[in-house]
């Protein structure tokens, strides 16, 4: 006997394509050097997933949060290949940290959150060094002209490391 899952059976929140809309651009008025983040979100057998959610959160330029010309945060969703892109502009440095970009993953039928951090590159820098040494390159997206791809995989072989609330 197969079990169908009904809707109480399954995780929300449930996201409307709309949740997402307007929302990947943050390089409208921003100071800095501007780029693109675009990856595929997959599941185990690297088979894409459509409708996920994802929120970023980073500096700007200069390493800062406080900036009122550049609010630092948006949201994308996956297409039906997978795929999710932000224009934004490169972050700066600040306190010990190498610039980077912070990415929540949510989707319906996850258990909780997901919480990752992109890197330009392997540095030393107090989150990428609590990771194995062997898994940190899964963090580093990979540099195509002011492209920057950054695959995510949720479960398996090359999963994206994920961090704790």
């Amino acid at each position: 006997m197969k079990l169908i899952p009904t809707g109480e059976m399954t995780l929300g929140p449930f996201f409307p394509r709309e949740f997402a809309q307007d929302a990947s651009d943050l390089s409208v008025g921003a100071k800095g050097e501007v780029i693109e983040i675009t990856g595929r979100v997959m599941q185990v057998d690297g088979r894409a997933l459509d409708n996920v959610v994802l929120e970023l959160w980073q500096a700007d330029s200069r390493g800062r949060f406080d900036n009122p010309d550049f609010f630092g945060w948006g949201r994308a969703a996956t297409d039906a290949n997978g795929v999710y892109r932000f224009r934004t502009i490169k972050p700066g440095a600040y306190e010990s940290r190498v610039p980077h970009i912070n990415l929540l993953i949510l989707y319906s039928g996850l258990m909780r959150q997901l919480q990752t951090t992109m890197f330009f590159e392997l540095a030393k820098d107090p989150v990428l060094d609590a990771v194995p040494a062997h898994r940190r390159q899964l963090l580093v997206a990979q540099r195509e002209g002011t492209v920057y791809r950054f695959d995510v995989r949720l479960r398996g072989k090359g999963e994206t490391p994920f961090f704790d609330d």
